[in-house]
């Protein structure tokens, strides 16, 4: 009776720790990840680096001198050699190795074995990334980061520079429009794309740029954003008006590089550009992006009138891609699909949208029509996206690479705000004052009224 009096006092708090701990791993991954997990894969990968190494097929023979000096001083049976491995360095979401090649080995050796080594380790997932010719990185991922998304406090920021969603390797996934100028996003109804969109506007409001939206759903996705929008065309009989003054800015700023490259003798090297960014400061002017939301209202036709303003439309756009990037206009094009069936001009003007991004979408023809030309095998992972994950994505460019993101939450009311704070950061461009949207005047708060008590009388 004793015995079992005290097996129930120690088994009662055992299994109360357990019952936390898988209560804290469900809930609060990251909090069970530095408590737990971090501490047991680290004691788990110092224990079997070497015959985990060697069982995936990631060691190399031993050389003459290293099989010479095990001989002479022991008696131990000479192994295969794993790769050197730097300090292992914890992170909030996982681990990070630096490990050196050994002669013959290259960083898709260790591509392919990410999936043995995340099981043999008890992780999440690994990823590998090439520091420079000889040395890779293992980047050891403790817990699913996208099922509840937290952006890290360091991330990358700067002019044109939004940290917009999360990787599934834990790192930032910055939309930069100086590296990739235009982008393609693509997504079915409540898949995410109007939230990546949000993100956008919120985080290229506080900068100094210009933002001009097309939205064919009578503004209802970017209207309330227009305290800090320079133009705004809310149907497309607006947006053929628009479109073509973008074309007649992005000829003066043309022009004006080109007085600028009146060069004459003498003139520094530093001071000699083929693009805005090349000007002074006084002289550049402010940098476009050009948002479009349901890019196929602008295809879609019914007469005959309509089909001569939307090849008007696609071929001002069309040049814009082509064009705009040096005369500092972006384009950020969103739909629900976006493929030839459209009509003329559709492919041209993708093929010049270098990112692309795939939310869930409704049939493989439209995942195929944003990542097939780029990358194919990133397809079948944009069909697999679960309804229930809203803001889970594909993102890639036409270099071949391609990662799963997913945007945190932002309510519209918050993103609507910062647009309010930022309205004083819209720029003069005397162009496209017409197109500047009305801003609804606040409303006034005011107290209740207060109803005083009558006095009573007789």
């Amino acid at each position: 009776m004793s015995d079992l009096t005290t097996l129930l006092e120690v088994g009662g708090p055992v299994a109360a720790l357990g019952g936390g701990a898988a209560y804290a791993r469900a809930k609060h991954p990251a909090a069970y990840w530095s408590a737990v997990g971090l501490p047991v894969s680290t004691v788990r990968l110092l224990s079997s680096y070497g015959s985990v190494m060697e069982a995936c097929g990631l060691t190399v023979a031993p050389s003459r001198l290293r099989v010479l000096a095990v001989k002479a001083t022991t008696q131990r049976e000479v192994r295969p050699v794993p790769p050197r491995r730097g300090i292992i360095r914890p992170t909030t979401t996982g681990l990070r190795i630096r490990l050196r090649l050994a002669p013959g080995q290259e960083p898709a050796d260790f591509a392919a074995s990410a999936e043995r080594l995340r099981h043999a380790w008890g992780v999440h997932a690994v990823y590998v990334t090439t520091v420079k010719p000889g040395v890779v990185d293992l980047r050891l991922v403790g817990y699913d980061v996208l099922r509840r998304v937290r952006m890290p406090r360091k991330a990358a920021h700067g002019p044109l520079k939004v940290p917009v969603a999360l990787r599934e390797d834990a790192t930032p996934f910055v939309r930069d429009y100086r590296t990739i100028p235009h982008q393609l996003t693509l997504g079915a109804t409540l898949s995410g794309k109007s939230m990546y969109l949000r993100h956008l506007v919120a985080g290229l409001a506080p900068q100094s740029v210009a933002l001009v939206g097309i939205d064919c759903k009578r503004g209802v996705e970017l209207a309330p954003f227009a305290p800090r929008l320079s133009a705004l065309a809310t149907d497309p009989e607006q947006a053929a008006e628009l479109l073509p003054v973008l074309v007649n800015e992005m000829g003066d700023r043309y022009d004006l590089i080109k007085a600028r490259q009146g060069i004459a003798p003498g003139t520094p090297d530093e001071e000699i550009t083929s693009d805005i960014w090349g000007l002074p400061d006084h002289e550049r002017p402010v940098p476009i992006v050009l948002f479009v939301d349901e890019v196929a209202e602008l295809f879609l036709v019914a007469t005959k009138k309509d089909e001569e303003r939307r090849d008007e439309m696609v071929t001002q756009l069309i040049r814009l891609a082509q064009l705009g990037r040096a005369a500092g206009i972006y384009l950020e094009v969103c739909g629900q699909r976006f493929g030839a069936e459209l009509g003329k001009g559709a492919t041209m003007l993708r093929a010049q949208l270098t990112g692309r991004v795939c939310h869930r979408v409704n049939d493989e023809a439209s995942a195929k029509m944003a990542l097939g030309d780029i990358a194919p095998e990133a397809v079948q992972a944009a069909c697999s996206i679960a309804p229930e994950r809203p803001g889970l994505a594909v993102a890639g460019d036409t270099s071949g690479g391609w990662s799963r993101i997913r945007t945190p939450y932002l309510s519209l009311g918050d993103a609507a705000e910062t647009c309010r704070e930022s309205a004083h950061l819209v720029p003069d461009l005397p162009a496209l004052k017409p197109f500047r949207p009305d801003v609804p005047a606040r409303p006034v708060e005011t107290a209740a009224p207060v109803f005083l008590p009558r006095p009573v009388t007789d």
